[in-house]
């Protein structure tokens, strides 16, 4: 799809046809959604479709889930005139943090950490990564903002898998994505 083209019509999801598959094997992401953010509409309605379900509710603060979801979240947090809080992969933070282990898709164990002064108890953040695959990494990201007395108002991601943890996260929290039910079960099956 050309970067500057937009379709007549734009439903839900459009821009997903932007994306590419990833050309290096399973040690990455099955999908590479940076090309759609090199769109300016099509980055735009993917920000408004994610939000959208959001639309009035509390929220204090976004935070974006390193590292793209920090593309994501800070456009939300600019939409929503809220802001923005990098939850980062340990040993970027030069603050005091508090850390969470956990194995993201591709099964490697890693630790993610927040910096500790910018969740008070009652904060309500939107939690935004660019995708959910099997969950790990933003049941990582709940962890710490509950364990800091934050409360998780919802999490946004371009696709949602109704992998074992995804279907966790979508049963506990206010959730909205981009994939619209038909191309769902393209999306679990990474086709």
């Amino acid at each position: 799809m050309d970067l500057c083209h937009v379709p007549a019509t734009r439903e839900k999801g459009w821009y997903l046809a932007l994306m590419a598959p990833s050309v290096k094997g399973p040690n990455y992401a099955w999908l590479d959604p940076s090309r759609l953010y090199c769109h300016p509409q099509g980055f735009q309605d993917c920000v408004a479709d994610l939000l959208q379900p959001f639309q009035g509710d509390a929220i204090d603060t976004v935070a974006g889930i390193d590292a793209m979801g920090f593309i994501l979240g800070a456009a939300a947090a600019a939409t929503l005139q809220k802001g923005f809080l990098a939850i980062r992969k340990a040993g970027h933070l030069c603050v005091q943090t508090v850390a969470q282990p956990y194995t993201d898709y591709s099964g490697r164990e890693k630790v993610m950490e927040v910096r500790t002064d910018a969740i008070s108890p009652g904060l309500r953040l939107l939690l935004v990564d660019q995708w959910v695959e099997t969950g790990g990494t933003m049941r990582a990201a709940i962890e710490l903002v509950e364990r800091l007395g934050g409360v998780v108002a919802g999490v946004a991601a371009i696709c949602i898998e109704n992998s074992e943890g995804g279907k966790w996260i979508q049963e506990h929290y206010k959730c909205s994505h981009c994939v619209p039910p038909r191309l769902q079960p393209r999306f679990d099956q990474h086709q």
